[in-house]
């Protein structure tokens, strides 16, 4: 994947493909592929290194129309595809169907795994792809926990990535490393403070060198205004005031929609003034700070 957002040297994987977006679920439930092949094109166009591939929960009921879906794609754009179905068989499909000279020879990504959720990667002896490690959920001694702090963040990060290249041979370069990015409306525990300091952990760790990081960032302004009180899009500042602090360590990777563009926030700009104070703040003082992005 080689191409990047304008000003931030990033890469875009596309996430329009996705019944989270009602027009895209009305193009999945009227089985239009000429609508789909449209979006897929118009993401390309606007930016998009790779798409991520989303039927929902219809890639289970209906596997024909997610090969469908796939050879379309591929029919119109020569990007990399990224897979995100539920079980290990639908990768399976997923991968017999992709078509990688139509992808300029690049592998596909699997989206994604976890420690407690490792069957997918059986499938690394059939077919090579590359891989989204979720870093944000661990399993040690069996136990499945949600991570809460830097350390275990990057912790987990460490133990996949290492895990990958050293079991499997999958380089590093391969690995990206998805990073949960928490909406600040309910953040109460600092969970946006322990993915940027994870973010400078990993980054700065000489042994992983070569690993993406790279996250999904439309739930970090969820329940928000939309509308900051200059009326800019107070939402977009919030991603583009993450990626502010986060890009300098390394983090490289966006799941978002290409056409929103990204860039680097000025430091006096009021919401990064206001998302710094946030990240400084706790408990009931974390959602008092959330009034800020109110106000900035």
């Amino acid at each position: 994947m080689t191409k990047t957002s304008e000003v931030f040297d990033i890469r875009i994987i596309g996430e329009r493909i996705n019944p989270g977006f009602r027009s895209t679920q009305a193009l999945f439930e009227q089985k239009d592929l000429a609508g789909i092949q449209a979006l897929a094109v118009r993401q390309v166009e606007a930016g998009a290194s790779a798409l991520n591939v989303n039927l929902g929960s219809r890639a289970m009921v209906d596997q024909p129309f997610l090969v469908d879906v796939i050879r379309a794609i591929q029919a119109v754009v020569t990007v990399p595809l990224s897979f995100d179905v539920p079980n290990t068989e639908l990768f399976r499909r997923c991968l017999a169907t992709y078509d990688r000279q139509r992808a300029g020879g690049e592998l596909p990504l699997l989206n994604s795994i976890t420690e407690h959720r490792w069957e997918p990667m059986e499938l690394y002896r059939e077919h090579r792809f590359r891989v989204m490690v979720m870093a944000s959920e661990s399993c040690l001694d069996g136990v499945a926990r949600n991570n809460k702090t830097a350390a275990d963040i990057a912790a987990t990060a460490r133990r996949t990535a290492l895990r990958l290249r050293d079991q499997y041979g999958m380089p590093l370069g391969d690995v990206f490393v998805d990073l949960s990015v928490a909406a600040i409306i309910a953040d109460t525990e600092g969970l946006n403070r322990a993915t940027i300091e994870a973010v400078r952990l990993i980054g700065a760790d000489p042994e992983l060198s070569g690993l993406h990081l790279m996250g999904g960032l439309s739930n970090i302004g969820q329940q928000l205004p939309a509308k900051a009180a200059d009326g800019s899009d107070l939402r977009h500042q919030l991603e583009n005031a993450f990626l502010t602090l986060t890009v300098p360590y390394g983090f490289d990777t966006v799941l978002g929609t290409p056409w929103r563009g990204y860039a680097p926030l000025p430091e006096d700009n009021s919401v990064l003034q206001a998302y710094r104070y946030f990240l400084e703040q706790t408990g009931s003082n974390a959602l008092r700070a959330v009034r800020r992005f109110y106000r900035a």
